[in-house]
């Protein structure tokens, strides 16, 4: 389900997972993996590119910081961020709610 899952709503779980702080990229593909329960596994190469192209948008920033004498790029939502993860989730929600009815639908 990685592929077909993940297309199109990772802009949506990258900024679903920054909304709770900010995060570097392995932590981001850690905690998507923990709290999907195994169902999302990002790859470096999948992250990477959402990432710039949301710093791009104007809705994440970065920074780097030491962490236990390495260097990490930690990235942060912005406000901008903040309301396109609202505008997201209220696509994903109407999105599943349209196949819920069809997966739900006993015809009479």
């Amino acid at each position: 389900m990685e592929k077909n899952g993940l297309a199109g709503s990772t802009s949506l779980l990258v900024l679903s997972l920054l909304r709770d702080g900010d995060k570097y990229g392995y932590e981001m593909i850690s905690q998507l993996a923990l709290r999907s329960e195994g169902i999302f596994e990002l790859k470096e190469g999948t992250l990477y590119p959402v990432l710039k192209k949301l710093e791009n948008g104007g809705y994440v920033t970065s920074y780097e910081a030491d962490a236990n004498g390495r260097t990490r790029k930690y990235y942060r939502i912005t406000k901008s961020g903040l309301k396109q993860l609202a505008e997201e989730k209220q696509t994903w929600e109407v999105y599943a709610n349209g196949v819920n009815s069809v997966l739900s639908f006993m015809p009479g």
